[in-house]
């Protein structure tokens, strides 16, 4: 009986209860102390193994229906937000728990059509060292659960807009005929997604 009750619920209540899921996870998982603020996140979060393991993180290239985009080393999806100003991040809290900031130890490194030139980091309020491109931070999406999914893509969370990063450092703003992007976001949590 479980599995027709589970096949009856919508698609964007399914995924509202995955991203709910993730925030608990990233707001929960963290067993070390920090200096931070009440509310901010560490920068811990998908794909941010870089940090765990000592080495720098690597950008590179994935060809998908939206054109060729920036993923990790790993495959997994990076993202900007519409609302960052150039060279800072100001996704905090429950924002940074939705898009984990890409980390790294070291200075990141370049491969694919990815350009060394455009990489950079930015010191986040908790001190970690956030990954940007061409002056933009980049993120994860806690939705993208494997290396190559993208349904982050055109994503209005928090304020503003979410999209890709081509490999010149612009935003691409369409999402391609198949692409696991959603059509719309799912509900957010109260204050969250705008």
């Amino acid at each position: 009986m479980s599995n027709s009750l589970l096949t009856r619920v919508p698609l964007p209540v399914k995924l509202g209860v995955l991203l709910g899921t993730a925030l608990l996870a990233a707001a929960c998982g963290s067993s070390t102390s920090s200096s931070s603020p009440a509310g901010t996140s560490t920068g811990a979060g998908a794909g941010s193994s870089s940090s765990a393991s000592g080495t720098a993180m690597v950008i590179t290239t994935h060809s998908g229906s939206a054109g060729t985009y920036l993923t990790d080393g790993s495959g997994k999806t990076v993202y900007l937000w519409v609302k960052d100003p150039m060279g800072k991040s100001v996704c905090e809290g429950a924002c940074a728990g939705a898009w984990p900031p890409v980390t790294t130890v070291g200075a990141p490194t370049a491969t694919g059509s990815a350009t060394a030139a455009d990489l950079g980091t930015i010191t986040r309020s908790d001190g970690t060292k956030q990954v940007t491109y061409d002056g933009h931070p980049l993120y994860y999406f806690a939705g993208d659960t494997s290396a190559g999914m993208t349904a982050g893509q055109g994503v209005d969370g928090f304020g503003a807009k979410w999209w890709l990063v081509a490999p010149s450092g612009a935003s691409i703003t369409t999402t391609g005929s198949g692409s696991s992007a959603p059509a719309s976001s799912p509900a957010s949590p109260k204050g969250g997604w705008s």
